[in-house]
Formats: structure tokens, sequence, C-alpha cells
């Protein structure tokens, strides 16, 4: 009797794990959502100004779903689009990302890179990422060029360790963005300095929210700091969150809207839209974009 119940149990174990995986891989990750938040950073009196946060595509040439989908966000009609890094995920991605971000390169933009914008997955053990010294290893070199000029091309702004003024929706908006922290390729001491007093705004981007980057953009008066790559955890605990964020963030910013400790400024950590390609599951944590109406103070 106790080796039947044993075994039922295992039984109900595996087959409880199995269906787990099937709907994080099959259905969950492919539930993309739009978000919605208000921000308070515009001066008292002016008009709400939308801002369309896209981050994660992790892009490979058969992604149909998810190029129609992000594709559609056009119709939000945003006054400003912002994509924090890892576009693509495949040697031949930039059709797809194109096909995803076409309709939207109508509309102010500006961009950063991360990692996998430069090199290709490879494969790694999701265990990897709870190690906190863990060697980053790279892939096949990615046409990042290509796809850098489409988006300038567009008119959008690169703010890969980069700040200018970018006009949308009325407002004159300071900016300043910085390569990916991950790869070591930031460099904020050239373009770090106060936020201009002729602006209406100041946004700041990033593709890893490294908090000692955060503090720097923050202390120099960004009301909005915008960032990726966390994937929100990507597979998380109901009720726990995110197990890890593969960076310095604190699990309990993964995703989301919050107030930067110790400052002004607010932070705005999209889960994104892929997964690595060797990792397709999301758990808990469903692929996202994120519309944020920024409102007065």
């Amino acid at each position: 009797m106790r080796k039947r119940t044993l075994f039922r149990l295992a039984t109900a174990t595996v087959a409880t794990g199995a269906a787990a995986l099937a709907y994080a891989s099959l259905v969950e990750r492919n539930m993309f959502t739009l978000r919605r938040f208000d921000v308070p950073v515009l001066p008292a009196g002016t008009e709400p100004l939308r801002v369309l946060h896209l981050s994660d595509l992790h892009m490979t040439p058969n992604q149909v779903r998810k190029q129609h989908w992000v594709a559609s966000l056009a119709a939000l009609d945003p006054d400003l689009v912002v994509v924090t890094g890892d576009n693509m995920a495949h040697p031949e991605a930039v059709p797809g990302v194109l096909r995803a971000l076409q309709p939207l390169l109508d509309y102010p933009g500006a961009f950063v890179f991360g990692s996998n914008d430069y090199t290709g997955p490879v494969w790694k053990s999701p265990f990897s990422y709870f190690l906190p010294d863990r060697e980053y290893t790279e892939g096949l070199e990615l046409p990042y060029e290509e796809l850098r000029d489409v988006f300038v091309g567009a008119g959008w702004a690169d703010l890969n360790n980069r700040r200018t003024t970018v006009k949308a929706g009325g407002r004159a908006i300071d900016m300043a963005g910085v390569d990916d922290p991950h790869i070591e390729r930031d460099d904020y001491g050239v373009v770090a300095g106060p936020i201009s007093a002729s602006a209406d705004l100041s946004i700041a981007l990033t593709h890893s929210p490294e908090p000692v980057l955060l503090d720097e953009m923050a202390a120099d008066g960004f009301g909005l700091l915008l960032a990726g790559h966390t994937h929100g955890g990507q597979v998380c605990v109901p009720g726990v969150g995110a197990l890890v964020t593969n960076c310095g963030l604190p699990r309990s910013m993964a995703k989301g809207l919050h107030r930067w400790p110790g400052s002004d400024s607010w932070l705005h950590v999209s889960a994104g839209l892929g997964t690595h390609p060797t990792a397709p599951v999301r758990f808990a944590c469903r692929p996202e974009a994120s519309l944020l109406t920024l409102i007065p103070r």
C-alpha cells in the first residue's frame, strides 16, 4: 500500500511538472500583454504624454504571432516609442524585427542595444542565472549595424552612450542612454550631467538596470529611467515573484514601475516580449509591452 501511494505521488508530481512545462512553453510565452502605468513626472498643468516601452523581443525569423502583435501596438498612437534592447536572437532576425516595429517607426523614438543585439544566443543551463559571477559567453555576431541603420534612418535617437533632445508630443525631452552594462559596453561618463533646464522632461535608458548606473542617472535628475533585460524573472513563483534578475537589481523590482530609492526618479523595468531561444518558457510572467502615460506630479 505504501509503495503504491509513493508511486502515485511520484506520477502525479511528474504529470504536474510536465503540464506546467507545456503551459509555460506553449501557452504563456505567447500570451502577449499590454501593461498600462501612470507616471507622475510632468510639471503641473501640462498635458499627458504617452510612451510605449518595448524590450527584449529576442526575435527569430518565424515568430509571426509576436511580430503581428507588436505591429498592432501602433494603434495606441503613442507620442514616443522607446526600445531598450535585445531585439534579436538569430542572424536572420532583422526582417522579423522590422515586420514588428515598422508601423512604430513613424513615431518619434529612441533606443539602446542589449547584449543579444550584438551576438547570438548560446546554450546555457537555466540554473546558471543563479550564479552571480558566471562567465558571459558570446555566440555568432548579429547584424546590429543593419538594425541601427534602420532605426536611425527612421529618425529614432541612438542613445548607446549618447545624449540628445528628442521632440515628441509637442515637448522637448532630454534623453540619455548607455550601451549594455551587462557586457561592460556602458560609458555613462560621456553623457553624464544635470538635466537640461530648457527641457520639458527627462528620460534615461539602459538595457540592464544596474543599481550603480541608475543611482548616477537619478542623481543627474532624470525623472524616468527605462530598462529591460530581467524578463521579469521569466519563471516566477506565484505569490513570491521573480527568483532572479540576472543583474544587481533587487528581485522586488524585476518588472513594473517603482520609485528609485533615495531619489525623485521613477524606474520602469519591462519584463520584455521574448525569451532566450534555449529556454523558451514563461511562467507567472507573461511577455509584455508597456504604455506609460506621463502625467503631472
